[in-house]
């Protein structure tokens, strides 16, 4: 405890102190004094002249940053025949409307669904209502990106039975309007139609198809039979269309019936002629046979009515069953061995 008596007996020291902070001070020479400025001083300078060297070395040690993912968005390669279905069908129904515009203020305010600025156009009465009886987009252009010009094809008749009406061709320019990612959100006229003369063009050639030399159909045919009980099933209603049916195969018969008879004219093989095993009387299981069959129907407004039909087969218990409807007849190609393409069963 000597250093605690040592204190006690320090005699007090008389001046203007400050107050007691609590804080230990120190008193400082001047000479301890300027060292310690010119320490502080030089420190700053170097901070000053290697601040830009740290911050380049920095820079130059920083990894690559990471690159954030952006949603993908669909490839925006649209071939014209299908950028084409919108605005085509647009402008169909914007005809249809521009037809009977004249036939009173219902009528012009269904137009202005299609064109905006029909709502400020004054419309003369018809002499009589005209309506169009069909219209069907016949020619698409596509002028700039989201503007078309669709040649449409209308039937205008009048409201008289007799009127057969007559084909008239009107020229569209459809504008699409934009939705929040630039993506066409709906579609506006841009003008009124305007009538133009019937598009030309040259006559095309009906495409080959891949299916030999046509014959008439055999009665003791197998094939021929099951074909036409399936027709006569599916087209008039006589018969049950299941029971020719390959399992798995799902066909409805069309309702109403169109036609009260049905006649096989000719029928084709696929490809270079049925399989092998394919025309015998028992056909083994599992072959396949694809066949182009001529039709005619007779009915109450149709008298030997031609239709083509692409039926593929399947034997099954030593007889044929109806596989598919294709979807379309298959075209000549280097590989005929190609799989049909479906449309109704599989």
């Amino acid at each position: 405890m000597k250093w605690r008596r040592n204190m006690e007996q320090a005699p007090a020291v008389e001046g203007s102190a400050g107050p007691d902070t609590g804080w230990a001070t120190a008193s400082m020479s001047p000479g301890a004094m300027a060292n310690w400025t010119a320490v502080v001083r030089w420190s700053a300078w170097g901070l000053l002249l290697t601040g830009p060297l740290l911050g380049g070395w920095a820079l130059a040690s920083t990894a690559q940053p990471a690159v954030v993912p952006t949603q993908a968005e669909a490839p925006r390669v649209q071939p014209a025949s299908a950028d084409a279905v919108a605005p085509a069908g647009f402008a169909e129904l914007y005809v249809a409307a521009y037809v009977k515009a004249g036939q009173g203020d219902a009528a012009v305010q269904e137009l202005t669904a299609f064109y905006p600025a029909a709502r400020s156009m004054t419309w003369p009465a018809q002499g009589r209502a005209e309506h169009a009886e069909s219209a069907s987009a016949v020619q698409v252009r596509q002028i700039s990106a989201g503007y078309w010009s669709v040649t449409v094809a209308a039937r205008i008749t009048g409201v008289s039975k007799d009127d057969a009406g007559q084909l008239h061709y009107f020229q569209v320019p459809v504008r699409s309007t934009a939705g929040t990612r630039g993506t066409a959100s709906g579609w506006v006229a841009a003008a009124l139609p305007a009538e133009v003369a019937a598009p030309t063009g040259d006559v095309a050639k009906a495409p080959e198809l891949s299916y030999g030399s046509g014959h008439a159909p055999l009665a003791s045919d197998p094939a021929v039979q099951t074909i036409q009980g399936f027709l006569a099933a599916y087209l008039t209603g006589q018969g049950d269309v299941e029971r020719y049916l390959s399992p798995g195969t799902t066909l409805h018969p069309v309702r109403p019936a169109p036609y009260t008879a049905v006649t096989l004219t000719q029928i084709a093989d696929h490809g270079h002629g049925p399989a092998e095993g394919a025309e015998a009387q028992t056909p083994p299981d599992g072959v396949q046979r694809r066949l182009l069959v001529s039709v005619e129907g007779d009915g109450r407004n149709a008298n030997g009515r031609p239709m083509t039909y692409a039926i593929e087969l399947r034997a099954r218990g030593g007889r044929w069953e109806i596989a598919a409807l294709e979807a379309a007849p298959a075209l000549a190609t280097s590989d005929n061995s190609s799989p049909p393409q479906k449309g109704q069963g599989s």
